[in-house]
């Protein structure tokens, strides 16, 4: 498929059509060098946006045309905010051959408003996210029916935008490409079919993931630390059990131990009961004495002459003075009977509750020594909770163990799927049709590379050995220790090789090759590449700086698109 036009618009009103030609296509940045500071390079006019656009339309994600190259995350949003806003339209037309109007051509048409707005369209039809890239591969590639490679790292090679496409001529993919997966694409580049490579690549993606989940499991200790501490444990069970089987407890300790607490109960009761008795009998006491202590002791002789006195100055006395102290004590005594009436009451009650509180006292030993002498149930307690913990990390252990055998298990039966894989991908027959496929490649690379700079350049593929212990292909260019200028050389022969090579051995590919920064290329290798691709079929797309242009290329037949600070791609103003 060749790029037949592109066009982006704005309802029906179109900003711009970029048509596209067989051979070299140049898209220039007018704006002069000394012009040219960190705001205006770049993205800034659009030149290597038009590339992005066409990448956009096989399936790339939208941010990649605002989203600043260098940092990933600094967005340009007034390109964003104008592309969404206006609603603005990309239309690719593919055509199957430039020179024949009626041959076959694909539509494609996206947008950059988010879900149900988007338009994901091809020739007409609307797709899902993953319906668009399955019929864009379909199409291309009719008879590519395996999952790997994928559709966007089979056309990856077309799209030399990034810096990592651009210093490296095979390995053009991700960072984060794995070498089982660079191996299927460069098998199927080489036309080499390998139906399993899909399976091969989920194979080792699990055996990873088994390996990880292993090394995770074993982090703290080994599977044989595990097992070791295991049986330890196993041990200190056995010897806990043995403890609490000869424990010697009371059968009835509960039942005790609550008489226990019942005849504590009563003793307190009973001590106070007599306290308070003894505090009422010793009140009395105390009374009884003082009131024995108010009885006349007066001496009758003398006070009987002081009341003769005062009888003869009295007439009217009727009472003696003893008469007055008799009644007096006689008084003193009725209280004191009344007050200590009480005490052989109190004294018989402090002595019956006495008499109950020493059986209680003795019932109290009786049950505390019988307590005593048998293993608590704390202590019972104390064997349970050990047994307990031993259990628990039993069960974490033996599930860590059984997990390490589990995982064991499935990393035995990964690699014995990649034996079965690799007994047949690295067989003498099917080496014997890789080395003749790198060979026919190599012809069309070697005589390229030697026509634009006069250094040979071809394939080699080793068989390594990955981290996981697989066989792999592993490819590589000859040479790699080259400059920014003849990397850039030794990429365009490859691609341009490539085509060749492709439309040999009927291959389906792309015939078109997008390339930015192409001032970084001498100037007489991009002379040579021009006159390269104009005799064959092939289109070389790429974008420069005006002032690096060589004069032979300067001419209206080669240039499909003139950008400038005044005339950006997008015409938005600021």
């Amino acid at each position: 498929m060749f790029l037949n036009k592109l066009t982006i618009s704005s309802g029906s009103t179109i900003i711009r059509e970029i048509k596209f030609r067989k051979g070299i296509n140049l898209i220039i940045d007018e704006t002069k060098a000394s012009k040219i500071d960190d705001k205006q390079s770049g993205n800034s006019v659009g030149k290597t946006t038009v590339l992005n656009l066409i990448d956009f339309c096989f399936g790339e994600k939208p941010n990649k045309i605002w989203l600043d190259p260098e940092t990933k995350k600094e967005e340009y949003l007034l390109i964003r905010n104008f592309l969404r806003e206006n609603k603005v339209i990309i239309s690719l037309l593919l055509s199957k051959d430039l020179d024949r109007p009626e041959a076959e051509k694909i539509l494609i048409e996206r947008n950059f408003l988010p879900r149900k707005e988007t338009i994901r369209r091809i020739n007409d039809i609307s797709y899902t996210e993953e319906g668009f890239i399955d019929k864009l591969s379909s199409l291309i590639f009719p008879h590519h029916s395996t999952e790997k490679p994928t559709f966007r790292q089979i056309i990856a090679h077309n799209f030399r935008i990034t810096d990592e496409s651009l210093i490296n001529t095979i390995r053009m993919l991700d960072k984060y490409s794995s070498d089982v997966e660079y191996e299927a694409l460069h098998l199927f580049m080489l036309g080499i079919t390998f139906d399993q490579s899909a399976e091969k690549q989920k194979l080792t993606n699990r055996l990873r993931q088994e390996e990880l989940f292993k090394g995770r499991l074993e982090k703290n200790q080994t599977k044989g630390a595990y097992e070791t501490t295991l049986s330890i444990i196993d041990s200190e069970i056995e010897e806990l059990n043995e403890v609490k089987l000869n424990f010697n407890i009371n059968p009835n300790f509960e039942s005790d131990l609550n008489s226990l607490n019942h005849k504590k109960y009563e003793i307190n009761k009973l001590s106070s009961e007599i306290s308070k008795l003894a505090i009422r009998r010793d009140l009395i006491l105390e009374a009884e004495q003082d009131l024995k202590g108010d009885l006349s002791q007066i001496d009758l002789d003398e006070l009987s002459a002081i009341y003769e006195q005062a009888n003869n100055h009295i007439s009217s006395l009727q009472k003696t003075f003893e008469d007055l102290v008799v009644y007096h004590n006689s008084m003193v005594q009725e209280k004191v009977r009344f007050i200590t009436k009480q005490l052989p009451e109190i004294n018989a009650e402090i002595e019956s509750k006495q008499r109950l509180l020493d059986v209680l006292l003795t019932d109290e030993k009786q049950i505390s020594t019988k307590i005593v002498r048998s293993d608590s149930f704390e202590d019972l307690e104390k064997v349970i909770i050990q047994l307990n913990e031993n259990y628990k990390r039993k069960g974490e252990y033996s599930n860590i163990i059984d997990q390490i055998n589990a995982v064991d298990k499935e990393i035995e039966e990964i690699k014995e799927e990649l034996d079965n894989i690799e007994n047949s991908l690295f067989s003498e027959k099917f080496q014997t049709n890789l080395k003749a496929q790198v060979n026919k490649f190599n012809l069309k690379f070697s005589s390229i590379s030697n026509d634009l700079y006069g250094e040979r350049y071809g394939l080699k593929y080793d068989i390594i050995t990955g981290k996981n212990g697989q066989k792999l292909y592993k490819f590589s260019s000859f040479n790699t220790n080259l400059s920014s200028g003849k990397k850039q050389g030794e990429i365009s022969s490859f691609e341009i090789a490539y085509a060749i090579f492709a439309d040999e051995e009927e291959i389906p590919t792309l015939h078109f090759i997008l390339n930015d920064k192409k001032e970084l290329m001498d100037d007489n290798q991009l002379v040579k590449i021009s006159k390269l691709v104009e005799n064959l079929n092939i289109q070389f797309v790429a974008s420069i700086l005006a002032d690096k242009l060589p004069s032979e290329l300067s001419k209206p037949e080669y240039i499909i698109l003139k950008l400038s600070q005044q005339k950006k791609l997008f015409q938005v103003p600021g």
